[in-house]
């Protein structure tokens, strides 16, 4: 099944890549076998995307959400171990803000599993912005990566608080409406800044209901200049993923990027995760869920995903 879980990641990230990349692969690929892998690994609908974050369900199902490049959060599914790929399904649409300070970032999701197989994928939206003037991390659920659930927030700051680049982690020892969820991710005090201003942070917070309520933000690292950052083609760039998992005791450890003034031209930056673990917690803010065109907080009544 490992196997299985490479290629899969490997095609949704060679398919999102420009064309003449795609050919540069082709012929310098060490093995022909090793291009008719790939093919052999398309899905059913041939979708092209990127970011493809792979997770098992217990009946052996595979799910792979991914950002497509139709500006949708997808996903697609395997019942055979990789050996082929059902067409992508829609997760939902993605509407993002873009962020300030010439930050790198794009909508790329992160996935997770609970320990009865329900999936939950997170990526970062302004749908619950007045005019998208900041993201959120919103996350949809889904318990056999076909049908998904209207997206709901996860964060609940001021208005101005831009967010980004989530790390999601389901402890396996919970399930359903009593499920852990710890969520990692990166955030600005205040979204309308420039490369001078923007003041970048690590945020953390969880839920102990199934995502029907969440704590509310912990700062854990900040602030932080973009311009202690690599400067990319495509921005400074902190990381395009972060991660979060839980260990044997139910703590949540997410593991998170972490700048210091530069020595010159020497850059100053690690990877860092919290020293004892994170301990999640029942939350104050109950979730809100909506539709691709909602500009709005809307239901309340978000039901966590029960496996049957």
């Amino acid at each position: 099944m490992g196997q299985s879980h490479l290629g899969c990641f490997a095609y949704v990230h060679v398919e999102g890549r420009p064309r003449q990349e795609l050919d540069c692969l082709r012929q310098h690929a060490v093995e022909p076998l090793l291009w008719e892998l790939l093919h052999r690994l398309a899905t059913a609908d041939t979708v092209h995307g990127l970011g493809g974050q792979p997770v098992v369900q217990p009946n052996g199902t595979v799910v792979v959400p991914f950002e497509s490049l139709q500006n949708t959060i997808a996903a697609f599914t395997s019942e055979n171990g990789g050996a082929s790929w059902d067409k992508s399904e829609k997760v939902s649409h993605v509407k993002v803000h873009p962020n300030a300070g010439s930050l790198r970032t794009s909508p790329l999701p992160s996935a997770e599993i609970d320990g009865a197989g329900a999936v939950y994928v997170a990526w970062q939206d302004c749908r619950f912005s007045t005019g998208c003037k900041a993201n959120d991390i919103v996350f949809s659920t889904s318990t056999d990566g076909k049908a998904w659930a209207t997206p709901a927030r996860a964060t609940f700051d001021a208005p101005q608080v831009d967010h980004f680049i989530p790390g999601i982690a389901v402890d396996r020892a919970t399930s359903g409406s009593g499920a852990h969820i710890a969520l990692s991710f990166n955030f600005y005090e205040n979204g309308d800044c420039s490369v001078s201003t923007c003041q970048l942070h690590e945020g953390f917070v969880s839920s102990t209901d199934g995502g029907a309520t969440w704590t509310s933000t912990s700062d854990l690292a900040g602030p932080m200049l973009v311009t202690w950052l690599p400067l990319t083609t495509q921005g400074f760039m902190v990381g395009d993923y972060q991660s979060t998992s839980f260990d044997s005791r139910g703590a949540a450890h997410p593991v998170f990027a972490v700048a210091t003034a530069p020595n010159g031209s020497v850059l100053n930056e690690a990877m860092f995760t919290t020293s004892s673990g994170l301990s999640v917690g029942g939350g104050s803010n109950a979730t809100q869920s909506a539709g691709d065109g909602s500009t709005s907080g809307g239901s309340t009544n978000v039901v966590p995903p029960t496996v049957r």
